[in-house]
């Protein structure tokens, strides 16, 4: 054998470096479903059944094309597989087969990538890590960019990238002649609500799908979320119907309300494709592409359009770039050496906290809940209360669709608990209950006075955002960005009604046993 080809879990991608010089004759492509990749975090029963139901679909196109698969395949009954980890099949296989060479696109996951590595030496063997072409900016180019920076702005490699790329721009300026329009995306709903919807996007399960959901409620019964309503694509072509859909139906008011929340509302006008990009199944060119082609025909505003831009070409990119420069050290990063655990209501949804209940059960039921709620809801009680951001971004693995390292690091760790000091964000992102009341109803009919911060009705949120600016006023009143609110926190402590919100802290600590 020449190569022994690796396709990851998240590379189902048709276009993949990976199958550059590929020869049936003399190469063999290879496959492994893994018990460790599902439990080294409890990963959500539908996170399960996307990468098992993806894989084995991909492995079928394969198959179909006259391309040979050495698939390991996972059972309902742990006794029809091998029970051997991932690394145990790699190097059986190489035992085997004595390739030459193992060829991998760069996996998403550091840990991952080391694990290969290792195999690979422990048997002599070369590895050859081949570039991920499904993104627009390769790691080495984010080096060159980020080298002698003293910050790493996502605004400053969008801009570049929107240049490079030649998206929505006019005689080397940008379309419109703004760069961004976040400011016109902030928009919440009026006391109506977002009003008829629409039926969301839906699939039918064929019969490799059925087998993946029945495999997962045996094997895996124990684990987070719901399964039986499960639907994402698990093909290209579900997932370029999806796409579809949302450029059709919701483009036109996604930029306008993408960090509004409403009650029993889990999707509102997001397009749900990060799962599909993700995985790839979909290249992110054609999501930008079919984006600007609205914009072009008239069928979506402008501020919509560079929103949805902005979160590919922008926000997707420099996360990873970010990952992969900081990476060993950056999952060590502790900026204001948090340490206590998730409450248990993460995994349950049990809180009468509405907000916080509300987007646990859009997560239990779907493993989904968009960006405003991810950072400024669960988040911002995460960060607030002193969670440790290594365990928040475990968490977020296990309980969201779309989660692989490259992607979830940074945005947990970095963006929403500023674990990393200044690296992807520039201040923490936090607040009290007053920003969900503004940006939803989850408010109304609340135990809880989003306004109140002791006592009996005080909002946790609310509580424990001036608790947090409180113990860590010394690192947080340098920052630039937040003077206003140390200001707020000086005559609280003044008036003295920093020591009761202090204590009421402490004591949702003990009842909630964070500590």
């Amino acid at each position: 054998m020449r190569h022994l080809l690796l396709i990851l879990g998240d590379q189902l991608d048709r276009n993949s470096a990976l199958f550059d010089g590929y020869d049936p004759q003399k190469d063999l492509l290879w496959m492994a479903e893994n018990d460790h990749e599902i439990t080294y975090v409890p990963s959500h029963k539908q996170r399960i059944v996307l990468f098992l139901s993806a894989m084995r679909h991909f492995r079928k196109e394969l198959s179909d094309a006259g391309r040979t698969v050495q698939y390991h395949q996972l059972y309902a009954d742990k006794r029809k597989d091998s029970g051997k980890s991932f690394g145990e099949l790699l190097a059986q296989t190489i035992k085997k087969e004595k390739p030459k060479a193992i060829r991998v696109v760069l996996p998403g996951d550091y840990r991952v990538k080391e694990l290969l590595e290792k195999t690979a030496a422990k048997h002599n063997v070369p590895i050859d890590i081949l570039p991920d072409v499904h993104f627009y900016c390769t790691v080495n180019q984010f080096h060159k960019f980020a080298q002698g920076r003293k910050s790493l702005l996502m605004e400053t490699s969008y801009r570049q990238m929107r240049r490079e790329h030649d998206v929505l721009m006019r005689d080397g300026k940008p379309v419109g002649g703004t760069w961004n329009y976040d400011h016109d995306n902030r928009e919440s709903f009026s006391k109506e609500g977002p009003g008829d919807l629409g039926r969301p996007t839906s699939f039918s399960h064929d019969d490799i799908t059925k087998e993946v959901i029945k495999l997962v409620k045996e094997r895996f019964a124990d684990h987070p979320g719901e399964v039986d309503s499960f639907n994402l694509p698990v093909t290209p072509g579900q997932a370029r119907r999806m796409l579809s859909d949302f450029v059709q139906y919701h483009l036109r008011d996604f930029g306008k309300y993408e960090d509004a929340m409403w009650t029993d509302e889990p999707f509102l006008h997001h397009s749900r494709l990060s799962t599909s990009m993700n995985l790839k199944l979909l290249d992110p060119r054609e999501c930008v592409a079919a984006a600007v082609e609205a914009y072009r025909e008239g069928a979506a505003p402008l501020a919509s359009v560079e929103g949805f831009v902005r979160q590919i070409l922008g926000w997707r990119e420099f996360i990873r770039g970010v990952y992969w420069t900081q990476m060993p050290q950056y999952a060590e990063m502790n900026h204001f050496d948090h340490q206590a655990e998730l409450p248990s209501f993460f995994w349950d949804g049990q809180t009468d906290m509405q907000c916080i209940r509300q987007s646990l059960s859009h997560i239990l039921k779907y493993g989904y809940a968009h960006h405003i709620q991810r950072l400024m809801v669960l988040g911002n009680f995460a960060l607030t209360t002193g969670v440790h951001p290594y365990k928040f971004h475990q968490w977020h693995m296990a309980m969201y669709l779309d989660a692989v390292d490259w992607v979830s690091l940074p945005n947990t760790l970095g963006m929403s608990q500023h674990g990393d000091g200044d690296i992807v964000g520039t201040k923490p992102y936090c607040s009290t209950g007053n920003y969900v009341d503004k940006m939803s109803n989850f408010c109304q009919g609340c135990a809880y006075n989003h306004k109140k911060a002791v006592g009996a009705e005080a909002c946790p949120i609310t509580t424990f955002y001036w608790d947090f600016l409180d113990r860590h006023f010394d690192q947080l009143q340098t920052s630039s960005r937040m003077k206003l609110q140390m200001k707020h926190v000086e005559r609280k402590r003044n008036s003295g009604e920093i020591a009761e919100i202090r204590h009421h802290a402490e004591q949702l600590r003990s009842d909630w046993k964070l500590a």
